[in-house]
């Protein structure tokens, strides 16, 4: 079996990830790993049904500076957030 390195084939570098397809008890965790694979200066743009507030707590934690947070359409219902992985 030929196991090929994944690549990032964005050409904007900016991958979308809809969190409201994702079972809640699962989020945090794919949200996590999708930003550990984000490589830098790639961009994670996250929708979401309401502003997640405890998440985004979360993740100054876990990445601090290591992750900007960048909202993009902050309505009632239609939350779009970009996460860009910096250098570090």
């Amino acid at each position: 079996m030929n196991h090929q390195p994944h690549q990032h084939l964005s050409p904007d570098a900016i991958y979308p990830f809809d969190a409201r397809g994702i079972a809640k008890r699962f989020r945090h965790a794919a949200i996590f790993g999708a930003l550990d694979a984000l490589h830098p200066g790639e961009t994670m743009r996250f929708c979401n049904d309401h502003d997640p507030l405890p998440l985004l707590d979360q993740l100054r934690q876990r990445y601090g500076q290591g992750v900007n947070i960048h909202y993009q359409q902050r309505d009632p219902g239609v939350i779009v957030i970009d996460f860009i992985k910096l250098a570090g």
